[in-house]
């Protein structure tokens, strides 16, 4: 058990690009049973958009909690094929992720881009869970620190409060790979970023959840996990099979 105690743990299932409706109802079901009684955390699920109303009505009244993996920052307007984050709400959302890896590697997202959706998204009422992250290459030359500094800086320039934000720290080189970071190597970066916040925010920076990702599975989570300034995980693909996600979960809520 870790000293912190202010802070809820997280951990939120980001299924991608897979699962039909039915797949994604069969798989909602199996977590929200699996999950049943499981207290003093969070449990969020992430699935495509053709899915997010149908995975809203399996969970609702339920302690689970429902996000987008993505969002457009305007309300409405002429925008072909883009969510709204109002939409986002109207389907029964609280949670949306921005700025995942993905997102700026394949659709050139940039940290202004991530910057107006966290901004969008909290002045809607949404939590935005914002990934931060370096690649292999920015490791191996020893620049983590300043590309993960210039990540959490402009995504959240005037950003006011931090009460509606979640980071996810997600290095790169792990995310598909089966690369973990070490347990001291992550920690490392989450305690970097959580003095930025503190330099940012001030106190508020201690609530702040920060959540790993990369690569995670049901059986490299448990020592991460139990690092102070780790608070839960986003899950890629161990999230699309329910004995695993709940695994994970498991393992999170018993270290925290």
């Amino acid at each position: 058990m870790r000293k912190n105690q202010m802070r809820k743990w997280i951990v939120a299932g980001n299924w991608k690009m897979h699962n039909t409706v039915a797949e994604s109802i069969a798989l909602a079901k199996a977590i929200k049973e699996g999950a049943a009684g499981l207290e003093g955390g969070a449990v969020v699920l992430a699935p495509p958009f053709t899915a997010l109303g149908s995975v809203h009505e399996v969970i609702q009244g339920s302690s689970l909690s429902l996000a987008a993996q993505n969002m457009y920052p305007e309300d409405q307007g002429a925008f072909t094929g883009e969510i709204s984050p109002l939409m986002l709400k109207d389907v029964g959302c609280s949670y949306v992720i921005i700025g995942h890896s993905e997102r700026r590697k394949y659709f050139h997202e940039q940290d202004a881009d991530v910057n107006r959706k966290v901004k969008k998204a909290t002045a809607c009422g949404l939590i935005a869970v914002m990934c931060v992250g370096e690649t292999d290459k920015e490791r191996d030359r020893g620049v983590t620190r300043e590309v993960i500094g210039r990540q959490v800086q402009t995504g959240l320039s005037g950003v006011e409060k931090l009460e509606n934000v979640v980071i996810a720290y997600e290095p790169v080189w792990a995310i598909g790979t089966g690369k973990v970071a070490t347990p001291e190597q992550a920690q490392d970066v989450h305690a970097f970023i959580r003095g930025m916040l503190k330099n940012l925010y001030g106190g508020h920076a201690e609530q702040t959840r920060i959540l790993y990702g990369g690569s995670v599975t049901k059986d490299n989570i448990g020592d991460l996990s139990a690092m102070e300034d780790i608070d839960g995980a986003l899950v890629g693909g161990a999230s699309l099979k329910a004995d695993g996600f709940l695994g994970i979960i498991e393992k999170i809520s018993s270290a925290k």
